[in-house]
């Protein structure tokens, strides 16, 4: 039986009451570094380097001037750690030289910083600034298609665009953590626990998967 929207928000904040942003930062410097090294790698695994990198270079101006052997020297762990580096030490000059090193609130002046795409933006306006967003990284948009917020076709910003649409904006920041907790603690990617869940009677988990194929089968074609 269909459920809604809030509804499936109210089972999810009993079942993650806790859920927050993982990501180690004691500022708004602090959590948009952590952001952008958290793309296509683990929160876990960028806080195993983070708290390093920030006590070696703690402001945008000690980040900006150091030497790019030191900043991948501190990333070597995680993916892409040589391209992070270099995006992290040009998002530090880039606040230098536009925002005096302070992290602005604005979506339009946050993406014009290096490597900040909407996401980041959304992340920093919502767990630093408490201004109602809906960041959707990879678990928010799988949750989202496989809940039925969304078409299994939509792109991030229609994932975004439609969850604002059917979520109360006072939900949006909370909502944001809920979706990802159950993304990343029990609706996995690979092997979602899908025994006992509340939502099992109409996921769309198949449907995603049918039109993931079909799609890579297309760009292989």
């Amino acid at each position: 039986m269909r459920m809604t929207t809030d509804e499936i928000l109210d089972i999810l904040d009993k079942q993650f009451p806790d859920a927050h942003c993982e990501l180690y930062h004691r500022n708004a410097f602090e959590l948009i570094v952590a952001v952008v090294l958290s793309a296509q790698t683990t929160d876990n695994a960028v806080n195993k380097v983070t708290p390093a990198l920030f006590e070696a270079f703690p402001t945008p101006v000690s980040l900006a001037n150091a030497d790019i052997k030191d900043i991948e020297a501190k990333l070597r762990t995680i993916g892409l750690y040589r391209n992070k580096a270099r995006m992290i030490k040009e998002l530090s000059i880039s606040l230098l030289e536009r925002f005096q090193g302070e992290v602005p609130r604005e979506m339009k002046q946050l993406t014009s910083l290096a490597g900040v795409g909407r996401k980041t933006a959304n992340v920093v306006r919502s767990v630093w600034f408490d201004i109602p967003s809906v960041a959707v990284d990879t678990h928010v948009e799988r949750i989202s298609k496989r809940l039925g917020f969304a078409k299994v076709y939509d792109d991030v910003l229609d994932v975004e665009v439609k969850l604002k649409r059917k979520i109360k904006r006072e939900r949006w920041n909370h909502a944001h953590h809920l979706l990802i907790f159950f993304g990343r603690y029990q609706c996995l990617a690979r092997s979602p626990k899908c025994e006992g869940c509340a939502f099992a009677s109409f996921c769309k988990k198949e449907k995603l998967e049918a039109y993931q194929t079909k799609k890579k089968d297309l760009v292989k074609a």
